[in-house]
């Protein structure tokens, strides 16, 4: 590959939260860069990132769903990687299906000018990269503590990020120990409950049925799975009926969700259905609360709905 000669960078992966802290740490804790989404992109971002700020301070872009650029962005990035600015980090994020690639149009966009990335954490991985980021929040984990938070939480990093910093509230200055976790999380499914709508809705279909096992032989409330699934499917309504193009925070807002990497892990999760499909789901959920509530075994229940949200596309009519 050509060395690079400007800080421009195309970030691929899987987990949307993990692209984003590798563009905020190529960016540095010195810059406030202008986050946008793909989807979002007005005209005129590339000559905001080239004109020097009214006070010298440096210049940083970071685009989020890059997949989603329209053909408009795709030009005036072209006419911009030209001739870069070597002083402005430019950070392109696509998120991919599982097993997917970089998007071969970006790639082409970038590799000569830039460098580009897959961005991931194996599972094997997570407690060592939960210890990174423990170190980050300045907290004293142990590694039997990492060990059962992923096992607690699940691997969604975005969720285990956020069980750090309930940690770091609950034992201000303590070490965190699997104990400790273990207090910390007791009795809770909800975080499991997460994992297994990302996994469905995401067509997951081995990881989906892999969580709710989890969940079933934990004996969580089956009821409550099914409520979580619910709520996910309500979200994923909300948001595929949103504007495609609607930038991630007004997405958020819309949508009635806390923070923009929900919007954004959401319209990707939504885009693998039409609103049509999960309009459907939503039926098979009601079907599937009335068969619970009437005595049927949430063993055989909760797979079958499982199977029909992260399985083949549902047909409808």
């Amino acid at each position: 590959m050509t060395p690079r000669k400007a800080p421009v960078h195309l970030l691929w992966g899987e987990d949307a939260f993990l692209l984003r802290e590798a563009a905020l740490e190529i960016v540095g804790p010195d810059m406030q860069p202008r986050e946008i989404d793909g989807a979002g992109w007005q005209g005129g971002e590339t000559a905001d990132l080239a004109t020097p700020s009214l006070f010298g301070e440096r210049r940083a872009l970071v685009v989020s769903d890059g997949r989603a650029l329209p053909d408009e962005a795709m030009r005036e990035l072209g006419t911009y990687l030209a001739a870069p600015d070597p002083d402005a980090p430019l950070v392109l994020c696509a998120t991919v299906p599982e097993r997917g690639k970089a998007p071969a149009a970006l790639v082409k966009l970038v590799e000569h000018v830039g460098t580009v990335r897959e961005v991931k954490v194996a599972r094997k991985d997570l407690p060592t990269w939960l210890g990174r980021r423990a170190k980050l929040r300045r907290l004293d984990l142990a590694p039997d503590g990492a060990a059962m938070l992923v096992e607690t939480l699940g691997e969604d990093p975005a969720t285990l990020d956020q069980g750090l910093a309930q940690l770091a509230t609950a034992f201000v200055g303590q070490r965190l120990t699997r104990e400790l976790v273990r207090e910390q999380f007791r009795g809770l499914g909800e975080q499991h409950i997460w994992d297994l709508c990302d996994r469905a809705f995401g067509r997951d279909l081995p990881g989906a049925m892999r969580s709710l096992r989890t969940l079933l032989e934990a004996r969580d409330d089956p009821l409550m799975i099914l409520g979580g699934i619910a709520s996910r499917l309500r979200d994923l309504l909300r948001v595929r009926s949103l504007p495609e193009r609607m930038p991630v925070a007004e997405l958020a807002k819309a949508a009635g969700l806390r923070f923009d990497w929900q919007a954004r892990r959401f319209r990707e999760q939504a885009g693998r259905f039409t609103l049509e499909e999960l309009v459907e789901l939503h039926g098979q959920v009601v079907e599937a609360d009335r068969a619970l509530k009437s005595g049927a075994s949430d063993e055989v229940v909760l797979p079958v709905l499982i199977g029909r949200i992260a399985g083949e596309p549902v047909r409808v009519g």
